[in-house]
């Protein structure tokens, strides 16, 4: 299909932020740019979503204490949503994806724990995972005190977050917990192939996320390119992917990232595993963030939380 005109809009407005690629800085310039990018797109709208509340607090991970945020929604549900922002391992915070991180919690009627894990190159392969993990124990362990029910609980994340999800419930699957109720993928990062038809056709130069800034992200994260062999590093390399929580992927129709997230959908559903796949076409990576000016990202949002709140109720 043809870009959706809202999401050329939203490239229009934002040309400037593009103008330099990621894989043409460092690590810090980019995570700067990210937070500059970030806050100009949150002012382009209406302000932050409203919600009953959102706490920011610590829990201890395996390399110290990881930063979180809690985001309760008017009436919780009694469920929890375990959320690892996207940023290719490498950028982005809890600011950054404030805006989805309250949409799902508003939409799931779950509680939504939003995770600052450690970030590469300072922290490589596996802190992220690791902390991720730490977090979703914690949350089974301690969600009471948040008004978590530790039976229903959800993980979701974007991009490398969505990466960093299906690595948790392969963990919480191969080390016997904690239970893992569902899990929202979005446009997750499964597999380090620069060979797929997504990446022949939307990983140039020109695109918002290029073959050549996943080199970089994959550089930063791991210590060695042989670790992408590994499946809590690229989850579609594990042999076995049964006994996985039901999944939902969303994927956007130009990114490089498609094919992947398509093909650890079928690799799921092929290991017995209920789950949907939805692609949504005429956007680009990145679109889930990008409501309320985008409309597929809205009707996003409103997929993953209808589909949370769906499982965590049953």
């Amino acid at each position: 299909m043809p870009l959706d005109p809202q999401m050329q809009d939203i490239l229009t407005l934002t040309a400037e932020f593009r103008a330099v690629p990621n894989h043409q800085k460092t690590a810090q310039q980019a995570r700067a740019d990210t937070l500059e990018r970030s806050a100009a797109m949150a002012g382009m709208g209406d302000g932050p979503q409203p919600i009953a509340s959102v706490e920011d607090r610590t829990i201890p991970g395996p390399g110290g204490d990881i930063p979180i945020r809690v985001y309760t929604p008017e009436n919780p549900s009694g469920g929890g949503i375990l959320y690892f922002h996207g940023g290719g391992w490498v950028i982005c915070n809890l600011d950054t994806h404030d805006a989805p991180a309250r949409a799902l919690a508003n939409l799931s009627g779950a509680t939504v724990i939003s995770v600052d894990y450690r970030l590469a190159p300072e922290a490589k392969y596996p802190a992220a995972a690791e902390d991720c993990y730490a977090a979703t124990q914690w949350a089974s362990e301690h969600g009471a005190e948040l008004g978590i029910d530790a039976s229903r609980i959800a993980v979701s994340g974007d991009s490398a977050g969505g990466n960093l999800a299906a690595v948790v419930a392969q963990m919480a699957r191969d080390r016997g917990g904690p239970a893992i109720a569902f899990q929202a993928l979005i446009y997750p990062v499964t597999d380090l192939d620069f060979t797929t038809a997504s990446y022949i056709e939307h990983g140039g130069e020109g695109d918002l996320l290029s073959a050549e800034d996943m080199t970089w992200y994959w550089g930063h994260y791991l210590e060695s390119p042989e670790q992408a062999k590994e499946p809590y590093a690229a989850p579609l390399q594990a042999g076995d992917l049964s006994g996985l929580a039901p999944a939902l992927v969303i994927t956007a129709e130009y990114d490089v990232l498609r094919d992947e997230g398509e093909a650890y959908a079928r690799r799921l559903w092929s290991a017995g595993v209920p789950t949907k796949l939805t692609r949504y076409d005429g956007v680009i990576h990145g679109f889930f963030n990008m409501a309320p000016m985008l409309d597929k990202a809205t009707a996003a949002q409103h997929e993953a939380g209808a589909a949370i709140r769906a499982a965590l109720e049953a």
